[in-house]
């Protein structure tokens, strides 16, 4: 059975190609200003699309989760307050809103590729330039660079998996979600080991990462060529690909996939940020709260590639935002009953209510019938969504310092799971953002 959701609507294809309006993209051919390819060339390309959407996840965490892991030595070689320390743990959602809404534009204007292209560039340029800057502004400097180049390529994922295989959707979102999830693990459990093997500099433990990030700059290049250069030039073509784009802001299903986005991204940076602070503070021991979160997240690498296939064999996918939410539920139950005594399981099922990403990212690909309209929900989507998941890991610490535990922090995150059920179910009804705007 195809993994194409039944609402895709292919008279809407080729409108972003450049093949006549009367001529229908065969599935899987290339996109936005390719013609279909004929066989060993079009293999080759979709071939290729496959590597850079492996290795360009790989890259999207890395920068994120490897500062995490050495936070204490740069902020104490750099000399950083704590509030500053406090503002760069929060700069990653940030930043992924304020870049990741332009990915739009640059898109129409430049083709997908070109634009995943230089965000791979982007995020090699800031890894490679973090470790060497001279203070503080600097480090920050770089790493906005970095999380710049991840923005655009967050948003533009979904758009590239549905113009290049728009028949496997779930079965391409699953691959590279399971890669993100791989580089977000692979991050944040050898950043220290691998530190501490080439000497004990921190500048060294993030620079290293910056070799991944080379090597995924090198599949894009040569489809960068492939990219409409006569649409990216071309007013008229801008002009159509605007009037078939829907309007966003009028759609509740966009909306409500933005706060589902929003609420999943913020259990997942309190789960990275505070779960090992809790197993800690109840008797367990730092190393095996490291290995907990390292469990947790590698969870996602297996069932990232799972759901996602599952979900596009369904018309609703809200069974599947409950299942999750159950889970995430039951996990923070657990917590505030018996932190230390159920310390795996409870590392278990919220390794599994953190899936709610790849989740999300597939119903982005089938809540919009066009290219166009995939573009902007995608935007849309992660920009909302990461603006609302800011305040979360703040709050959590404020709660913590407040009342002096972690019993009300943990009811907070185990209370944003029903908002997040709630959203998601109507996120994943069987309608399309076209249908509503």
């Amino acid at each position: 059975m195809p993994d194409e959701p039944k609402t895709l609507d292919p008279a809407a294809r080729p409108a972003m190609t450049t093949v006549p309006a009367a001529t229908t993209a065969p599935p899987g051919a290339a996109v936005a200003g390719d013609s279909p390819a004929p066989g060993r060339a079009q293999r080759w390309t979709l071939g290729l699309v496959t590597v850079g959407l492996v290795l360009a996840a790989l890259n999207l965490r890395p920068a994120i989760t490897s500062l995490g892991a050495l936070l204490e030595e740069v902020t104490a070689d750099l000399h950083m307050s704590g509030t500053v320390a406090g503002v760069l743990t929060s700069v990653p959602p940030l930043c992924f809103a304020i870049f990741g809404i332009t990915a739009p534009r640059l898109a129409r204007r430049f083709g997908p590729a070109a634009v995943v292209c230089a965000g791979m560039a982007a995020i090699f340029t800031g890894l490679v330039l973090r470790p060497f800057a001279g203070g503080t502004v600097g480090f920050l400097a770089a790493s906005a660079l970095a999380l710049m180049g991840i923005a655009v390529s967050n948003v533009l994922m979904p758009v590239i998996v549905k113009r290049y295989f728009p028949d496997r959707i779930g079965s391409m979102t699953g691959l590279y979600s399971m890669a993100l999830a791989l580089g977000t693990s692979m991050a944040a459990a050898a950043t220290v080991p691998m530190t501490a093997a080439l000497g004990g500099d921190w500048r060294i433990g993030l620079g290293v990462w910056a070799a991944i990030a080379a090597l995924a700059v090198l599949p894009w290049i040569p489809l960068v060529r492939d990219r409409d250069r006569a649409a990216a030039k071309s007013r008229a073509t801008a002009a159509a690909t605007e009037t078939a784009a829907p309007r966003i802001t009028r759609s509740r299903t966009a909306w409500a996939l933005g706060c589902y986005f929003g609420l999943q991204a913020t259990g997942a940076y309190i789960t990275m940020g505070w779960m090992p602070q809790i197993f800690r503070d109840a008797g367990v021991p730092a190393s095996t709260a490291g290995v907990l979160l390292a469990v947790t997240m590698v969870m996602g690498v297996p069932l990232a590639f799972v759901i996602p296939r599952l979900a596009t064999r369904m018309k609703n996918q809200g069974p599947i935002v409950v299942a999750l939410g159950l889970c995430g539920l039951a996990g923070y139950t657990g917590l505030f009953l018996a932190p230390a005594a159920g310390a795996w399981v409870w590392a278990l099922l919220l390794g599994v209510s953190n899936c709610s990403f790849p989740l999300a990212l597939t119903m982005i690909g089938m809540r919009s019938r066009t290219g166009a309209g995939v573009v902007r929900l995608s935007a849309f989507a992660q920009s909302v969504g990461y603006l609302i998941s800011i305040p979360g890991p703040l709050l959590v610490g404020v709660l913590y310092q407040h009342s002096g535990g972690w019993g009300l922090p943990v009811v907070l995150m185990g209370g944003l799971m029903v908002p997040q059920m709630i959203v998601g179910t109507l996120a994943g009804r069987d309608r399309t953002v076209e249908d509503e705007s």
